[in-house]
């Protein structure tokens, strides 16, 4: 069979913009695209992929997702220990790599370093604000603030109370944060909701800030090609372009592989019990696996539409819906106790954060194991992917305008959400004595809380409709991300490339679910967050050295 004719690519028209203004360009020899296999067919096939990171990446995951398919009742166990291992023994390095992140964060935003814009000197934004910030936030922790944003707070609570977990059986828990505070319902309010603005405010986002900032950084100011080995330059010289930067490339690949099909999996699940709590669909491991494959299918449409059509719209639209969700909880809630809790909360956070922040001598193992632990691996699995599509996107932002944006705000944003929704369940629970939002499951107490409000079956469709509009807006940057690495920096590869790789953050998603449920999709959510956390290191080391390096 004949092959495909190869087909010429210009680099110059695959490379991020020309900074504007006086930068410190690095000079390589390497050109986007040299080792990358180009194909096309006319109106049938196109092809270009750079040679070891896309072959790798695929094989290995194609390769995972039929032996999680063919050993699904070995592998169950195998997945539970596995993550259980790593959050035990680990739990300390990850709770110290994520406070480095943040305080890092926060040094840039006061030196003068703070000053220096991304693009050049010259360089001016490509979105707006409103634009700008409902794309990085959609895709930074949708889903999870769907799923957690009931839950979490509401779990906190009565832990922290002393108060039976959530399950028939009555069994107190013994994983309160910070050891609680035991028969005080306020004590146990501040310490619930400052345990869970922790998990979601200024750590997860410093996170995707470091990636994002380096990519950034190196891409738009250095003239490097927009993906993760180019932060590495500094450190390898141009040894970046072989098999450390092939490494660190494959590697960030698996990550947002696994952390993507972690939140499908979760977004499905809540989906689907919403479904059945709305319609009296059974919410079963098949209709869970529907779900996926509807919400995959949608996913890919997006992809084709590109970038205008797809994720940004979507975006814009899930901001509005959530918005709009947000304000009534407010208005038809216990409305006082909400705003003035906001401000309640972010003093008890700030209160507690050197607490829960502190990695060593603390009682509270299964607390910061089984929860801060794993949620720091998930946002580090995240980063690649959400780090790299805020930086395609903020191009012309100054180093302190951009920490801000994606640090500060969208943590505001979070506990005004998990004060809302998270508030008002503890007060249903408390105050109306509405025992069956806390004995539900985890996927359904965001539609009981719904349940006890006016127009419940409106405002339980649109959870459902976020739940899935947020993994779209997720899968389609993710795939758009995943592309560019796997097409070595080309910032418009072929549309099937990235229709693959939507296709295979589907099917990872599913093997997970059926070789060991959510406990599968967490496990590796982890243990591909614990390499690439050593990335994030080096990365924070070579973004200092980048920055200091540029016109003063």
């Amino acid at each position: 069979m004949s092959q495909p004719p190869t087909v010429p690519t210009d680099p110059a028209s695959e490379a991020v913009p020309a900074p504007e203004g006086a930068t410190q360009i690095i000079d390589t020899e390497y050109e986007i695209g040299q080792d990358n296999i180009s194909y096309r067919r006319r109106f049938v096939f196109e092809l270009d992929i750079h040679n070891v990171v896309f072959s790798v990446s695929a094989i290995g995951i194609m390769a995972f997702t039929l032996l999680t398919l063919m050993f699904q009742t070995t592998l169950e166990p195998l997945f539970s220990g596995l993550r259980n291992f790593l959050t035990a023994n680990l739990d300390w390095f990850f709770l110290s790599a994520g406070n480095v992140f943040l305080l890092l964060c926060l040094v840039l935003i006061l030196l003068p370093l703070g000053r220096i814009r991304l693009g050049g000197p010259e360089a001016t934004p490509d979105h707006s604000y409103m634009s700008w910030f409902s794309m990085l936030f959609a895709a930074g922790m949708g889903i999870g603030l769907m799923f957690y944003g009931v839950s979490e707070p509401l779990g906190n609570y009565t832990a922290a109370f002393g108060g039976p977990i959530v399950g028939p059986d009555g069994v107190r828990t013994d994983w309160s944060p910070l050891g609680g505070a035991v028969g005080d319902a306020e004590g146990a309010r501040r310490l619930a909701m400052a345990a869970t603005i922790f998990h979601w405010a200024l750590h997860p986002w410093a996170i995707y800030a470091i990636v994002a900032l380096s990519l950034a950084l190196f891409a738009y100011n250095k003239g490097l090609p927009l993906t993760l080995r180019s932060i590495f330059y500094p450190i390898f010289g141009e040894k970046v372009w072989g098999w450390p930067g092939h490494l660190i490339d494959i590697l960030a690949v698996f990550a947002t592989i696994f952390g993507l099909s972690t939140s499908l999996g979760i977004g499905a699940q809540q989906a689907s019990a919403g479904l059945d709590f709305l319609f009296g669909i059974p919410s079963t491991l098949g209709t869970m696996i529907f779900l996926i494959i509807i919400i995959t299918g949608i996913a890919i449409a997006s992809v084709v539409a590109g970038m205008e059509k797809g994720v940004k719209l979507l975006s814009e639209i899930n901001m509005g819906l959530a918005l709009l969700l947000l304000v009534f909880i407010i208005a038809v809630g216990p409305t006082l106790q909400i705003l003035t809790g906001f401000l309640k909360n972010l003093k008890a956070y700030a209160e507690y954060l050197p607490a829960l922040s502190n990695p060593f001598g603390r009682d509270d193992d299964n607390f910061r194991q089984g929860w801060t632990a794993f949620y720091w691996a998930w946002w580090i699995s995240w980063s690649p992917f959400v780090g790299m599509f805020i930086a395609r996107v903020s191009r012309g932002r100054t180093v302190r305008e951009f920490l801000i944006a994606v640090l500060v705000i969208p943590s505001l944003v979070s506990t005004i959400w998990m004060t809302a929704l998270g508030g008002t369940a503890i007060s249903q629970v408390v105050t109306e004595r509405l025992s069956s939002v806390q004995d539900a499951a985890l996927e359904i107490q965001l539609f009981e809380m719904l349940a006890h409000l006016p127009l419940t079956q409106i405002t339980s469709l649109i959870g459902i409709v976020l739940v899935v509009v947020f993994f779209v807006t997720s899968s389609d940057s993710g795939s758009l991300v995943i592309d560019t690495i796997s097409a070595g920096g080309k910032m418009n590869a072929p549309t099937p490339q990235r229709v693959f790789w939507a296709s295979f953050e589907g099917l990872v998603a599913i093997a997970l679910l059926l070789g060991g449920g959510l406990t599968a999709l967490q496990a590796m959510a982890v243990s591909t967050g614990f390499p690439f956390t050593f990335v994030l290191l080096g990365a924070c080391f070579a973004l200092v050295k980048g920055l200091m390096a540029e016109p003063k």
